[in-house]
């Protein structure tokens, strides 16, 4: 039996063991360029990578940490490895769920030093969930709920091409500093 994939590098992955070593932002880079969010089901291809780098764009408006910048970006880099499963049919796959928690850790662990605080991981959630609401809205004509989000940047649904939103997320995640000071207290905010 097969315990791996063959990523964009050519490393053997074994996304149930996770090794550090064997992380690589390019992978990730390139695999979330060419992945489709919502299934494929939006009106037209809206990436995985384009999504991450809008929520790392609304975390920059929102004046947060560098930290939490970094999360926004690689907050979907498990599904570089293991797909992603709609949130309809993700919350009965519990052992789907182990395996994303499980990995999502090696990746913040490799790129960022540590697993996210509780103040990141909500943050994340909130700018996550908002623009999952303005992709619903701009690619089906969709309200997912009666009141729109908030959100502090206007996001990007037309980045280019696979190539250039790819070179993009390296470009951004080579240009995040984790040790830059910030002035922004851990408080949950911009919730409406």
């Amino acid at each position: 039996m097969i315990d791996y994939i063959t990523t964009f590098s050519k490393i053997n992955f074994k996304p149930l063991e996770p090794i550090a070593d064997d992380i690589r932002i390019e992978d990730i880079a390139h695999s979330l360029s060419m992945l489709c969010r919502a299934n494929g089901h939006y009106s037209s291809f809206y990436s995985v990578g384009a999504h991450c780098l809008n929520c790392y764009e609304e975390a920059v408006a929102r004046r947060e940490s560098a930290r939490v910048k970094m999360a926004c970006l690689l907050h979907d880099a498990a599904e570089s490895y293991i797909s992603d499963v709609t949130r309809p049919v993700k919350q009965y796959l519990k052992d789907y769920q182990v395996i994303e928690e499980k990995l999502s850790t090696a990746i913040y662990e490799k790129f960022m030093g540590s697993p996210l605080t509780e103040y990141e991981a909500k943050m994340v959630q909130i700018i996550d969930d908002a623009m999952l609401y303005y992709e619903f809205l701009e690619f089906g004509a969709v309200k997912l709920s009666e009141e729109p989000p908030y959100v502090a940047a206007t996001p990007d649904f037309y980045r280019g091409t696979m190539k250039q939103v790819e070179q993009e997320y390296l470009d951004i995640f080579n240009s995040i500093d984790l040790e830059e000071k910030s002035e922004v207290k851990e408080t949950i905010k911009w919730i409406r």
